[in-house]
């Protein structure tokens, strides 16, 4: 299997993030990338640098203004005295379609749902490669590529349209499916990250073309908590395009592989052509987040459902954070393909 990667992602260096109000080293580290190319290179195939294809594809789903705000926030946030050292909202509107204001600070609150996504000097060229990653992935896919992988990081499934968050900035997954769209295929997003791709489901929710499906802890009482309940099926054209498929804490490998079983019965109704699989290994029982139960062996059975589905595939990474187990988890899941 072909890997796409680009070192200026590694650039992105987050200091901190708060949780449950106190300040906390981040998780989402460059050093991610090292367990993750580690698992890649035991695997032994080829890792290419994507081309640049430019801002268009990533337009396609993120409108001007956002990404105006990507690419300029860091040094407007650095001309107000005292500010911090990272870009880190300290207010939000009540709903986005209040007033969108010229205020730095204003616009971060208005742009990033928390605090989780902070942004430095080196975010918006970080998060630009992780893009062309999965877009370079999809193109392999469409020039005959039975899969890609696109080690793309930071990650992407929370970032809606015009919201960073939980660690994400520009949505690499959707990006990767706009691609696909846009060359015909029939797609389905299928994300099996221990967090509810809540970034995902609102960029698709009111349309029929993607299907869009989430396994994830229960929000109830983890992160995401606002999206990622069962009763979310999508609306207007997009109803009953939207599959959540929320589990109770601590489930194990049972458990996510009959959730598993039911997504993959649904893309297979939806008509899929193309699957966009968005890999987060959180789900891990020795992930930091801890949500869920699956083992090592249990990354190789979804590798295994997911390849048994005999779509063209574009994996697209998304969480999955520093354990002593992250490359053997990946290694489980693409040794399948």
């Amino acid at each position: 299997m072909i890997t796409v990667y680009d070192d200026r992602q590694r650039s992105h260096d987050p200091q901190m993030f708060l949780s449950s109000g106190a300040p906390q080293p981040c998780p989402e580290k460059p050093a991610r990338i090292d367990a993750l190319m580690a698992a890649v290179r035991r695997i032994g195939g080829p890792v290419v640098s994507p081309p640049d294809a430019g801002l268009a594809p990533v337009a396609a789903i993120h409108p001007d203004r956002y990404l105006t705000f990507l690419q300029n926030i860091f040094t407007r946030w650095s001309r107000i005295e005292g500010a911090s050292a990272e870009v880190i909202p300290n207010i939000h509107p009540a709903n986005r379609t209040d007033g969108y204001p010229k205020s730095a600070v204003g616009q971060a609150g208005f742009h990033m749902t928390d605090t989780s996504c902070p942004i430095s000097a080196e975010t918006w060229d970080a998060a630009y490669w992780s893009a062309q990653s999965a877009i370079h992935a999809a193109d392999l896919v469409l020039a005959g590529e039975r899969a890609a992988y696109a080690l793309s990081r930071p990650p992407g499934h929370h970032a809606f349209a015009e919201l960073a968050g939980g660690f994400c900035y520009l949505n690499n997954s959707a990006i990767a499916a706009q691609r696909l769209v846009d060359a015909g295929r029939r797609v389905a997003i299928l994300d099996v990250d221990l967090h509810h791709g809540n970034g995902t489901q609102g960029i698709f929710y009111d349309r029929g073309d993607v299907l869009t499906l989430s396994i994830h802890a229960d929000p109830e009482r983890f992160y995401p908590f606002f999206w990622g309940y069962a009763s979310e099926t999508g609306e207007g054209a997009g109803k009953g395009a939207n599959l959540n498929l929320p589990l109770p804490r601590g489930t194990g490998d049972d458990g996510f592989m009959a959730a598993l079983d039911v997504a993959l019965r649904a893309v297979a109704a939806h008509g899929t052509d193309t699957l966009v699989l968005a890999l987060g290994l959180d789900a891990f029982e020795g992930d930091p987040f801890g949500g869920l139960r699956v083992s090592t062996p249990g990354f190789a059975r979804i590798g295994a459902m997911v390849a048994g589905a005999g779509l063209p595939t574009v994996i697209v990474q998304e969480g999955g954070y520093l354990c002593p187990e992250l490359g053997d988890n990946l290694e489980a899941v693409l040794r399948a393909f």
